[in-house]
């Protein structure tokens, strides 16, 4: 029987500034996603449970700090606003699901090793 069948991996990515300020990780890249298939920023929260305020904030404060917008708006009007990434948003998010991606890799085949070496 293997005593550590129960163990899984779990991790988070993020990337924060030279002076430790969080940019972007896992939850603000799973909200930049939401965002492009909602079309909006409003339903990419309500979908997620967040609060619209705190996530507009977080989003503008990631602008700042990387020097380029995430977001493309819209105001309402009578057909309704909306939010999109930019191209340079869409960049990043891709970018970041292909880095995600080769981690995810990396992470399964060293949980494996470790298990392993547990084992042994």
């Amino acid at each position: 029987m293997n005593k550590f069948e129960n163990m899984q991996p779990e991790y988070k990515i993020w990337f924060s500034s030279p002076k430790g300020e969080g940019i972007l990780g896992d939850g603000k890249w799973k909200i930049l996603k939401k965002i492009e298939e909602c079309g909006s920023l409003v339903g990419a929260c309500e979908e997620l449970g967040i609060t619209y305020r705190r996530t507009w904030n977080d989003l503008r404060k990631i602008e700042k700090m990387l020097g380029f917008n995430l977001l493309e708006t819209v105001r309402g009007g009578q057909e309704g606003g909306s939010t999109k990434l930019s191209p340079e948003g869409r960049r990043l998010v891709k970018s970041f699901d292909v880095f995600h991606q080769r981690m995810d890799k990396i992470m399964k085949k060293e949980f494996e090793r470790l298990l392993n070496e547990l084992n042994t």
